[in-house]
């Protein structure tokens, strides 16, 4: 039995008081799963009185299926019948008819815990649209798979808002979705008549693989708990011309390009003694996003101490150690990226033209990372009251 209790696997327990006689919409995915792989719909549906009227999906859709920034459109959910509405197509926010004739909205998503994966800002878009319309607000919580103990990188600078940081989060935030949804709630003043169902038995300390609970990939190049582990930083390698790895079977562990000299890029990484990291000169073949079919020579992450390694920086060191080795061949990724179609794609990851600039004159990764410290300190300060496990 897993040891942990998502908010989902308490609902069963709780919902009823919360969710008879009330007509409902559910925003959740495929991985909205109890410990025993039950779907939130089946769970919802079985509880006396609750009446489930509708599904919104966020990006990949319901179940789960398309690729990244490919925009999804309504439907019909064949497994219950019910319609299903994009939040990642025409709309990243509910609608007014959407939301009408709901007396409920519960939202049951897997988050990762860095700051780009699109899943928080669906639900803070959610919330105001709740907020306007008066609809109750109900977050199932689930872990964070990084923990919640260490915060990571730069905080995200409002003039860079976008769909992949909707507000000044640093990159590893260290919360989860339920303790996220009251900091936004306050933080951004949207007003919402918000409640979070908490987990039982979860420590900030845990890793996934501690709370026991199984692992169903909450988007397609979420295969494992190991890709949540290097994403923060591998997420970065979206903004360039390499590939990081999508269109393999180990997307943000291997990272590469046609143009990279696979030995000679792990040794120049290597020698920098990155903390917990060690790389791997590799050679992939993408079937399909940057590169495809063509081979790639790279790196592959391998992960020997989670404790200390620190992904957001590695990701800058494997843009740092390319663009220096590299100079005629590395770019950076030019718009439209996100439903952004004007600022660099790796400054909205970046959250900051400051972080790219400190790049381009090769300043070293030990500044950069200093340079942060304050403003992570004051959002440690900020978060401590919406902490909601100790």
């Amino acid at each position: 039995m897993p040891r942990v209790k998502s908010g989902l696997d308490r609902l069963r327990a709780v919902g009823k008081p919360l969710l008879a006689s009330r007509r409902v919409g559910l925003l959740c995915h495929q991985a909205s799963v109890t410990g025993q792989l039950e779907h939130a719909t089946e769970v919802i549906r079985s509880i006396p009185g609750a009446r489930l009227v509708a599904l919104l999906a966020p990006e990949h859709g319901l179940r789960g299926a398309a690729q990244d920034q490919v925009q999804v459109g309504a439907g019909r959910d064949r497994a219950t019948g019910l319609p299903v509405w994009s939040l990642y197509g025409k709309t990243r926010q509910p609608t007014r008819a959407v939301l009408r004739g709901l007396d409920l909205l519960v939202a049951d998503l897997q988050d990762v815990g860095a700051r780009y994966y699109t899943f928080v800002w669906t639900l803070a878009l959610t919330m105001e649209a709740c907020a306007r319309a008066g609809v109750r607000l109900l977050v199932l919580d689930r872990p964070n798979p990084l923990g919640g103990l260490v915060v990571e990188g730069n905080v995200l600078e409002g003039r860079f808002a976008s769909f992949v940081g909707l507000h000044p989060l640093p990159v590893r935030h260290g919360m989860t979705i339920g303790e996220l949804a009251g900091y936004l709630n306050a933080r951004r003043k949207i007003g919402a008549r918000l409640s979070v169902v908490r987990m039982t038995g979860w420590r900030r300390e845990m890793r996934w693989e501690a709370t026991g609970l199984p692992w169903v990939p909450p988007s397609p190049n979420m295969p494992t708990p190991d890709t949540a582990r290097v994403y923060p930083g591998g997420c970065l390698i979206e903004g360039t011309n390499l590939s990081e790895g999508r269109g393999t079977t180990r997307p943000f562990e291997w990272i590469g390009a046609p143009f990279i000299e696979p030995e000679r890029w792990a040794a120049a990484l290597s020698a920098q003694r990155l903390p917990g990291v060690v790389f791997r000169p590799c050679v992939f073949q993408p079937t399909f996003h940057k590169w495809k079919g063509r081979e790639c020579g790279g790196v592959q992450l391998h992960v020997n101490d989670q404790a200390r390694f620190k992904p957001y920086l590695t990701g800058l060191a494997l843009i740092a150690t390319a663009r220096r080795l590299y100079p005629n061949a590395f770019a950076w990724r030019k718009p439209p990226y996100e439903f952004e179609r004007k600022r660099l794609p790796i400054d909205l990851l970046l959250g900051s033209a400051r972080v790219r600039r400190q790049l381009e004159r090769g300043v070293p990764l030990s500044e950069i990372e200093a340079s942060w410290r304050g403003e992570l300190a004051a959002f440690r300060r900020a978060r401590r009251k919406f902490l909601l496990y100790r």
